[in-house]
This record gives C-alpha cells, sequence and structure tokens, in this order.
C-alpha cells in the first residue's frame, strides 16, 4: 500500500523559511511524478510545483523565485524548500504522487505564516 508522509510544517514569520518534506512507501513504486500542491482555508486546492521524470520543474506562479522542490529518487522522497514566506502562503500543503498512473495524496502539513 503506498503512502505519503508528510513533515516541515509549522508556524513562521512573514519573510521566514521552511522546509517540507515527503516520503513515500510501498512496493513497487513506479514514480512518474511528484510534487506539492496546497489549499488554503475556504480556497480550492491549487499547484505548487511538481517534479516529473524526465520533464521540466513546473512551479506556480506566485511561488516562482521564492520555493524550490528538489527529489531524492533513491529514496522516493520529495522536499519544498520555502522562502520569503507571505502570509497569503499560509495553507494545508500536500505531498502528491502520481504512480502506475494513479494519483496519491498525503494527509497534508499545515503551515501559518503570520504577518
Amino acid at each position: 500500500q503506498v503512502q505519503l508522509l508528510e513533515s516541515g510544517g509549522g508556524l513562521v514569520q512573514a519573510g521566514g523559511s521552511l522546509r517540507l518534506s515527503c516520503a513515500i512507501s510501498g512496493r513497487s513504486l513506479n514514480i512518474n511524478n511528484m510534487g506539492w500542491y496546497r489549499q488554503g482555508l475556504g480556497k480550492e486546492k491549487e499547484l505548487v510545483a511538481t517534479f516529473p521524470n524526465g520533464g521540466d520543474i513546473n512551479y506556480a506562479d506566485f511561488v516562482k523565485g521564492r520555493f524550490t522542490i528538489s527529489r531524492n529518487k533513491l529514496r522516493n522522497a520529495v522536499y519544498l524548500q520555502m522562502s520569503d514566506l507571505k502570509p497569503e502562503d499560509t495553507a494545508m500543503y500536500y505531498c502528491y504522487a502520481r504512480i502506475h498512473s494513479h494519483d496519491f495524496w498525503g494527509e497534508g502539513t499545515q503551515v501559518t505564516v503570520s504577518s
């Protein structure tokens, strides 16, 4: 059974930094894509960044230059380094993986940015 486990969320002041981590466990993983989405209170879930196999990294416009996604393929892990955080970045951040043509999600980690 595939499981995605996020960590690294928390409370930070505006201008601060956080690093999110996500580890995927399971057998015979054929991971095609990994990334991060977020959902603010009362808002729809939105893409933050994705890191597909053999493809270009994709960032949402609102995080370009501030967030950096990285992957460790040996460890089936994905990371999101977030800098210059803004109050509007406050959201639940979800790890995402596409495995064997199926989408999987973590339970989320809360990021709160105070002004």
